[in-house]
């Protein structure tokens, strides 16, 4: 996302960022916001780690109920928007509007799932995790609850 832009910059020339697509038929909006958000956490170190995936492939199996076809078909579609796009709001707003306190935690859990998935918590993954939780709304305390959840740790 804006990372990817950023780097863009100094990297080759690219083609223009396209406008915010409409999601594919059969996608749920929803879904496709999450997986968005959490490509962008998981690439937030500059790789996307197989762990980082596998964990990524797990949730939307346990989280959303994809099969794996269909998860692998979710991320492709996430990762289209996730590089075309240069914000958070369209997806946290989304998100904000239909995901209850409870959908945000675990939204935030497996973010936090995400950067301990290799484990090596980077910067500007730890950075990335806060920022998101606090677009969609999450105080301080709920995201530490949410980091110990990952961790397996009792509060």
């Amino acid at each position: 996302m804006l990372i990817d832009s950023i780097r863009s910059l100094f990297g080759t020339k690219s083609a223009p960022l396209e406008e915010p697509s409409e999601p594919a038929v059969g996608v749920e909006p929803l879904h496709l916001a999450a997986c968005v958000l959490l490509l962008d956490v998981a690439h937030a170190d500059g790789e996307f780690s197989g762990e980082e995936r596998s964990h990524l492939e797990t949730v939307l199996a346990r989280h959303f109920s994809l099969p794996p076809d269909a998860g692998h078909k979710l991320m492709e579609l996430a990762e289209k928007e996730r590089q075309s796009s240069v914000d958070y709001f369209r997806f946290t707003s989304q998100l904000q509007e239909g995901y209850d306190l409870g959908q945000k935690m675990v939204l935030a859990e497996i973010m936090w799932g995400l950067v301990l998935a290799d484990g090596d918590i980077a910067e500007h993954e730890e950075y990335l995790t806060r920022k998101i939780s606090n677009l969609l709304g999450l105080k301080p305390g709920y995201l530490a609850a949410a980091k110990a959840a990952a961790r397996g740790e009792k509060e």
